[in-house]
């Protein structure tokens, strides 16, 4: 017990088994043939949060320990301008259908929760919370605290849409037949913010970086008519 309390407190423990850990999901993965239940950031997690109970550590000391993997993620979002600017041309291209389809995704993502919370008798806390799931975790826990929601269940309400979005994009893409890359990772980007962008990169470098742009835009778009369309519907 007390190696693994020396193990708990060297950061490098936990930066190792994340890297791991992730490794062997997405082994796990390809080799189920991309199995929808088997995605690598849902094993990930499972497996993360299991090592974390059996060992006895807390998730603070945890975090602490793979901080430096948590300070990536600003330099990552940036990097997405790269793809972005090498698919310049193609988004002027499809400038107004993306446009409508930003708009469309955002009113929807948000009034589904507002019906289906409505219909299964959750509270209007609850309801405020779960609203801004499809943007990226920081907006969205903003926009929750802002409108009265719980910032707190708004951050597992994003990671469930991430994950999910991502384990079902491609059995949804066979299903309906939708093969521009374009298409696809604009849909996953706007659906399922940076899990489904990084789910997007794994299908390419163009889906990826629609992907980045639809999460970047739905941001904004929801955080301009989530006011309107809960006012609208609470009036």
């Amino acid at each position: 017990m007390s190696v693994i309390s020396a193990l708990a407190q060297y950061p490098a423990t936990w930066i190792a088994l994340t890297g791991v850990t992730y490794l062997l999901a997405d082994t796990l993965y390809h080799r189920a043939r991309c199995f929808p239940l088997l995605n690598p950031v849902l094993v990930s997690v499972l497996l993360l949060i299991a090592v974390l109970k059996i060992s006895g550590v807390s998730y603070a000391t945890y975090f602490a320990g793979a901080k430096p993997i948590h300070l990536l993620l600003g330099p990552a979002t940036v990097a997405l301008a790269i793809p972005l600017y090498l698919n310049l041309a193609k988004m002027k291209q499809y400038f107004i259908p993306l446009s409508i389809a930003l708009l469309v995704g955002s009113t929807v993502g948000i009034v589904s929760v507002l019906v289906l919370g409505q219909w299964m008798g959750l509270s209007w806390t609850t309801i405020l919370s779960f609203a801004p799931k499809s943007c990226t975790t920081p907006i969205a826990m903003a926009l929750s605290q802002e409108h009265g929601g719980l910032p707190s269940l708004t951050a597992n309400a994003v990671i469930v849409a991430g994950i999910a979005g991502a384990a079902m994009a491609l059995p949804l893409f066979r299903w309906l037949k939708i093969e521009h890359e374009v298409a696809q990772g604009f849909a996953l980007g706007l659906a399922s913010h940076g899990v489904g962008t990084a789910r997007a990169f794994q299908i390419s470098d163009t889906a990826g970086a629609f992907a980045g742009l639809a999460m970047g835009f739905n941001g904004v778009v929801t955080a301009l008519i989530l006011p309107i369309l809960l006012t609208a519907w609470y009036w």
